[in-house]
Order: C-alpha cells, then sequence, then structure tokens
C-alpha cells in the first residue's frame, strides 16, 4: 500500500476548497458529472484514433444515493485511471487532465467536447462531504487502484479488485450537508445542472406502463396496463441547439421550448437560432415570448452553458440587457468563465458575443417583416416592449430597428417611421414647420380629445407602455425639426399650434373677474386656471397637463428621469383652460347669485375632472356633452 502526502502548498487548502471555491456548495454534483462525462467523451476520442479496441458499450453515467451508508456516488464507464495518473491528476491540486488532453488531441473531433479546465472539479466534493473515495480502472486494462482522503492533506492509495473500465467517486456526506442525502434535492440538482450533458445519466428507477405481456383485457375488452421499472435517464443529451437548424420542424423548437419551460403553457411568437463557429464558437436557440405592456416578464429565462453543461442563468455581460426578456439557451465553450464556472469575465471576446446575438435578433427581425408584415403587425403588441427597451438601450440594434420598428394608430393602422412622416406632413406641422407627432398612452381615458384629434384629420399614436416616456424623449432627439406630445397635453388647437386666432367673447377684465370664482372650487395648488379663445363647440372647461412635467413624472415613476430639484417625488400639476367662447362659461360670469354661480361652476369643473378619473371612452364624451347641455 503507498502512502503520501498531496502536493499543496498549504495545509490549510481543503477549508478553503470547503468554503470559497464555488458560490453555491451544490455545483459539487455537476462538477463530478462534469468529470465523468469528459472521462466518457475521452474513451470515445481514443477509440476514434484507433488507441482504445475494446467495445465501449454501454456509456451511462450512474448516480447511487446510500441514504443508510451516508454516501452519494457517481459511476462512469470511461477512460478510468491508473496509480500513476491519481498520483498525477488526483494528488497535484489544479493540474488538469482534461486541458492537457485537449491541448494533445485538439484536433480531434471527440476531444472538442471535454469540458474540465481548471482541475479543481474533483475536490469540490469536499463542500459537502468530509471522505472521497475513488475507485478507478484505466481503459489499459491496468490494475484497478482506491484512493481515499478525509478532507486532510493526507491520503492512501492501494490496489483494489474492481473488475470494470470507468471511476467511482464516492462521496460520505458530512453532517453539515445531509440534504444531499435526500433523493429530491439530487433530481433538483440534476435537473437544473445536467438536464442536457451530453452522456445519459442515470439515477434510479422509474415506473412506466405497458401493455399486459399475456393480453388480458379488461371489461371493456382493452388490454390491461401492467407497470415496469425502467432506467431513470434524466438528462436530454442531444438538446435541439445541438442540431442543424435544417433538420428541426416548427413543432421540434415548439418541443424543445416547452422542455425548457415545462410550466409555461403559452407557445413563444418566434425563434432565433444561434450556429457560430467564427470568430468564435456559439451555438443556442433564442425564443420571443409574449411580453405584455407593463413588462411583467420573468428574466433570467436564458440559460447559459458551456459544451451541455449547465453554467448560469444570470447572463449579464455576455447578453446586452434588452434581450434577457428572451428565453432560451446559450452554449459557448469561448466565454471566459472563473474557476468555478459560475460568474463570467467581461472582456472582448465576451463583448463581440454579445453584438453578434444583438445583430442576429434585428436580422431575424428584419427578415419576418420583410417576408409577412400582416403577420408582423399582428404579432407586434407582443414584441414592442422588447423592441423599445432595445432601442433605448441599445444604439446598434436602434439603427437597425428603424427598419422594422411600427407605429400603431388609434385607428388600427400600422406605419414605419418613414411611412408615418410622410403621412402626417401635410396636416401636423405648426408654425414654427416643425412636425408634430401625436400619441395616447389609454385611447379610452383620452378619447375625447383623441376625437377631437381626429376630427381635425391628426393621426393619433397609440403608445402604452412603461418605456413610453422615454423612447418619445429619445425620438425628439434622433428626428429633426420634430416634437412629441400627448394628446392630452394640451387643447386640441394649441396641440398643434398654426397660430390661428379665434377671437374671444370675453376680454382680460371679464377674465380676471371671472378666475377667482374657479379658482375658489379647485385646488389652488394642484390647478393652474388659463383662459384660451376657441369655438363654441369645444368643451367649457379641459383638464390638460403639461407633456414636459407629465413626461418627467413618468420617467422618474420608471426609473432614469428622475430630477433631484424636486426633492423627492414630482407633484401633479394640471392646467384647467376655460373656453371664453363657451355659453356655459359667459353664464357663469354673468350670473348674480353667487350660490348660484359657485353650484354651476363646480358642477362645471366636475364635469372636466371627470374626464380624468371616472367613464371611459365614447360613453365618457357622450355624457359630457349631455351634462354640458342640461345645464
Amino acid at each position: 500500500m503507498a502512502k503520501g502526502t498531496i502536493k499543496v502548498t498549504t495545509e490549510n487548502i481543503f477549508p478553503i476548497i470547503k468554503k470559497f471555491l464555488y458560490s453555491d456548495h451544490e455545483i459539487f454534483l455537476r462538477e463530478l458529472i462534469a468529470n465523468a462525462t469528459d472521462a466518457t467523451k475521452k474513451l470515445k476520442a481514443f477509440s476514434s484514433m484507433g488507441d482504445f479496441k475494446g467495445d465501449i458499450g454501454d456509456d451511462t453515467i450512474e448516480i447511487v444515493l446510500d441514504k443508510e451508508a451516508k454516501t452519494l456516488t457517481v459511476k462512469d464507464r470511461g477512460i478510468g485511471m491508473s496509480k500513476d495518473d491519481v498520483e498525477k491528476y488526483i494528488n497535484q491540486i489544479a493540474f488538469s487532465g482534461a486541458e492537457e488532453f485537449v491541448d494533445k488531441f485538439k484536433d480531434q473531433e471527440d476531444a472538442a467536447g471535454i469540458i474540465g479546465k481548471f482541475g479543481l472539479g474533483f475536490y469540490s466534493a469536499y463542500m459537502v462531504a468530509d471522505k472521497v473515495q475513488i475507485k478507478t480502472k484505466s481503459f489499459k486494462d491496468e490494475q484497478a487502484v482506491i484512493w481515499e482522503c478525509d478532507g486532510s492533506p493526507e491520503f492512501t492509495l492501494e490496489d483494489h479488485d474492481k473488475a470494470d473500465r470507468g471511476t467511482e467517486i464516492v462521496l460520505h456526506i458530512s453532517e453539515d450537508s445531509t440534504e444531499f442525502l435526500e433523493e429530491a434535492r439530487i433530481n433538483t440538482l440534476l435537473n437544473k445542472y445536467c438536464k442536457f450533458m451530453p452522456v445519459a445519466i442515470k439515477f434510479g428507477k422509474k415506473s412506466e406502463w405497458i401493455d399486459n405481456a399475456a393480453g388480458k383485457k379488461d371489461k371493456d375488452g382493452k388490454v390491461e396496463k401492467e407497470e415496469i421499472k425502467v432506467d431513470n435517464i434524466v438528462n436530454n443529451p442531444s438538446p435541439a441547439w445541438t442540431k442543424s437548424p435544417s433538420s428541426l420542424s416548427d413543432e421540434d423548437y415548439t418541443g424543445f421550448y416547452k422542455e425548457l419551460y415545462p410550466m409555461n403553457f403559452e407557445d413563444p411568437l418566434f425563434n432565433i437560432h444561434l450556429n457560430v463557429d467564427y470568430p468564435f464558437n456559439l451555438t443556442g436557440i433564442l425564443y420571443f415570448p409574449k411580453i405584455s405592456a407593463n413588462m411583467e416578464v420573468q428574466k433570467d429565462k436564458i440559460q447559459l452553458f458551456s459544451k451541455q453543461v449547465f453554467i448560469t442563468d444570470s447572463v449579464e455581460g455576455i447578453v446586452p440587457d434588452f434581450l434577457t426578456l428572451l428565453h432560451g439557451v446559450i452554449d459557448s465553450p469561448d466565454i471566459p468563465l472563473n474557476v468555478s464556472r459560475s460568474y463570467l469575465q467581461a472582456d472582448g471576446a465576451v463583448k463581440k458575443i454579445a453584438s453578434h446575438i444583438s445583430k442576429k435578433v434585428s436580422d431575424k427581425l428584419e427578415e419576418l417583416f420583410k417576408k409577412d408584415r400582416a403577420d408582423f403587425e399582428a404579432k407586434w403588441d407582443d414584441i414592442k416592449i422588447f423592441i423599445e427597451y432595445g432601442i433605448l438601450s441599445d444604439e446598434k440594434f436602434a439603427e437597425r430597428a428603424k427598419k422594422f420598428t411600427l407605429y400603431k394608430t388609434t385607428e388600427g393602422k400600422y406605419y414605419t417611421m418613414d411611412e408615418l412622416t410622410e403621412k402626417i406632413t401635410p396636416a401636423q406641422k405648426d408654425k414654427d414647420d416643425k412636425l408634430v407627432y401625436i400619441y395616447t398612452n389609454d385611447a379610452e381615458a383620452q378619447h375625447s380629445f383623441i376625437n377631437a384629434a381626429t376630427t381635425k384629420g391628426y393621426e393619433v399614436l397609440l403608445m402604452d407602455t412603461h418605456l413610453t416616456s422615454h423612447l418619445v424623449g429619445k425620438l425628439e432627439q434622433t428626428l429633426e425639426n420634430t416634437t412629441w406630445t400627448r394628446v392630452d397635453a394640451d387643447t386640441i388647437d394649441k396641440l398643434i399650434d398654426k397660430d390661428e386666432k379665434i377671437p374671444s367673447k370675453l376680454d382680460e377684465k371679464q377674465q380676471e373677474t371671472l378666475k377667482p370664482v374657479i379658482e375658489e372650487v379647485v385646488e389652488k395648488a394642484k390647478f393652474t386656471v388659463q383662459f384660451e379663445s376657441m369655438s363654441e363647440t369645444d368643451q367649457p372647461m379641459t383638464i390638460v397637463q403639461p407633456e414636459f412635467m407629465r413626461r418627467m413624472k413618468e420617467m422618474q415613476a420608471v426609473g432614469g428621469g428622475g430630477m433631484a430639484m424636486f426633492g423627492g417625488a414630482m407633484p401633479d400639476t394640471y392646467n384647467l383652460v376655460v373656453n371664453t367662447n363657451h355659453p356655459l362659461i359667459s353664464k357663469i360670469l354673468n350670473e348674480k347669485d353667487k350660490a348660484k354661480q359657485t353650484e354651476i361652476t363646480k358642477r362645471t369643473t366636475d364635469l372636466a375632472l371627470l374626464s380624468q378619473n371616472m367613464l371611459k371612452g365614447e360613453e365618457l364624451t357622450k355624457f359630457i356633452n349631455q351634462s354640458i347641455e342640461l345645464i
């Protein structure tokens, strides 16, 4: 029996490994299975090179849980190790056999799938075990050996009677990690980290129901079912993203989506299959889910893999922020990871990958737009928040998006920006020759304003996401000689000021007399009373909120638009616009009975307030008009 001391620079290496090697202790299982996968793929590489003449046979990796013995075992039928291999790869911490193998055989196809890199994966076992055994036999048919270490630098290495090639890692689970002796916990970890590893993984048995072998039938004449136990294979070694796009149907893509997200019952809108081999290696499938206008969508739905080994679902840095709204899988061996493979290191390679993914997404959207515009328009409401997010956060994407970004009107028509500009130019230029884009964020609540605008021949855009204020601000910066204003930001004649004067029935003195009467029935801090000369058919009083103030408040609410000078949340302030030409306003002015004057004023202002709060849509517009006639 040989004895020795593991070659480390400090005797405290194991406590360091136990506490700090990996961010999550549960990672140990992924690391051990990744090592088993490497051993299996190495054997296939040797076989393809002619260096292994035997029969590979069943290469399934097996996970064995023995709660009574308090052990968890990972078994593989890969290349195994000789005594010298154990000395070299186990007793010298951080010497990676996988990296050496890939270096030596980098031109071999099977070698390219080797996962290991840092040589520390095996030692992650000591995060949950107080003793680890390695029973192993080399594919070269050398003497099997058993290595054992209790978490100190001391180890034993001796011959063993293991008959078949491969390696068994036996973890004697420590008292503070007994959660890893629970079948449900192991199942969870296998599903999380090993769901798509490239070698089949078995964990226990599962039940299947098949036709009764004897052909026995029930009372209805149907063959009865009988329960049988079969190997429980927990992974899919050949997931969709590893296959050629030409070999996959729409049903295949949808099926894989459901495999990724079994609790998501809604099909994705469409997908993008990534398949790049230069200047970096990148594969994957990204799905466009339906995204609500208020962005109530769970992020962190993109799973990052390296050679089919799950790394993380926190992909900041490798995927542009706006693309984290997508779902799916990205797999790349070229993404630099730290020793635990748990965190990404931002560098040039990552930025190139992020930039490429962004371009692929924009190319796909442009392709869909050109291929079937009607279908693209039908999907627009489900994807517009995603595209708006991209326009605001990624300049290159914003530039590409000009080709397929749509603007929907309240009448349900869709325009690109070029089409929209051409459409509204004749009617929507103000006195300064500036083009005015009008929008609404709530077509029902702002129906009366929209009705007034469309009656004048104006197009009103429906822009109803949480990003609208930020988006219109960006559009004003990028589109020359234009302005954007919400339909309820001012009265219809001021919305697009064409400098068309309407004579007023009230002179300045009469307005000064009437102003305190109106101020008496409203909150002075909230409402500023203004007089405007408008058509007699326009409302007697209209409540509007100046575009700048409202937009700043909305931007503050979603972040990025708050202004420190307001000392916190911006107040709600409105203009109460009084139509000096409406008969009802003259009636208020001329009413001699103070109590009656106050009552009429209050009812009129209440109707204006009502348009901001209660009834919606066409019913609200009709109600207000009828009430005015009654007054």
